[in-house]
C-alpha cells in the first residue's frame, strides 16, 4: 500500500510541476522576452481589432488583390498540411492547369512563362503568408488596372514589404501579401 501512495504523490507532484509549472514558466518568459510572438504574431486595424497574423496566409480572391500562394486547406489553421502529390498526379496536374487558366483570364498581360513557381504551388502547411517578390510583382499590371493606383507605386510598395534572408543567408526574400493588403487598401486612390 505504501508504493501506491509513493507512486500517486510522485504522479502528482511531477503533474503539476512538469504539467502546469513548466507551462507557466514558459509563458511567462515569453510574454516577458517577447509579447507581440507569443500571443500569435496578430495584426490589427485601426480600431485595434486583430484581422490576421503574420504567420497564416489569408485567401485573397478579388482582382485588386494581390493573391498568396495556392492552399490545399483553404488556410484553414485548424489543421495544417497539404495533398503531397506528386507531380504526375492527375488531380495536382487538373488543379494547376486550372490555376494557370484563371491566371491567364485575370492576367493577360502577363506572359505564363513570367508565372513563379509559387503562385502555382502551396507550401507545405497550406499556410503559408508570404510570396516572392517576383510572385508579387507579375500581379501589379493587374491590380494597377483594377485599382487606379499606378504600376510605379505598386511597385514601391511590393519593395517596401520585402523582407531579406533571414540573418542575411537563411531562406529567400519573401513578401506578406497580409501586410501588403492592407497598405493597398488604405491608398486614397484605392477604388
Amino acid at each position: 500500500m505504501q508504493v501506491w501512495t509513493i507512486s500517486l504523490r510522485v504522479s502528482l507532484a511531477l503533474m503539476l510541476l512538469l504539467g502546469l509549472g513548466y507551462n507557466l514558466l514558459v509563458t511567462g518568459i515569453a510574454q516577458l522576452i517577447m509579447p507581440h510572438q507569443a500571443d500569435g504574431s496578430l495584426i490589427y486595424d485601426e480600431q485595434q481589432e486583430p484581422i490576421g497574423s503574420e504567420l497564416i496566409g489569408q485567401n485573397f480572391t478579388a482582382p485588386a488583390f494581390f493573391h498568396g500562394r495556392i492552399s490545399s486547406i483553404e488556410y484553414n489553421a485548424a489543421g495544417s498540411g497539404s495533398g503531397n502529390y506528386a507531380p504526375s498526379n492527375p488531380d495536382m496536374l487538373a488543379r494547376t492547369e486550372a490555376f494557370i487558366q484563371k491566371w491567364q483570364t485575370e492576367n493577360p498581360e502577363v506572359p505564363i512563362s513570367q508565372l513563379p513557381a509559387d503562385l502555382v504551388t502551396n507550401s507545405g502547411s497550406g499556410l503559408d503568408p508570404h510570396i516572392s517578390p517576383e510572385a508579387a510583382r507579375v500581379q501589379i499590371p493587374r491590380i494597377s488596372a483594377e485599382t487606379g493606383i499606378s504600376e510605379e507605386e505598386l511597385a514601391q510598395m511590393v519593395e517596401q514589404h520585402t523582407t531579406g534572408r533571414q540573418f542575411g543567408f537563411l531562406g529567400e526574400p519573401v513578401v506578406s501579401v497580409l501586410e501588403l493588403n492592407l497598405e493597398l487598401q488604405s491608398k486614397p486612390s484605392y477604388q
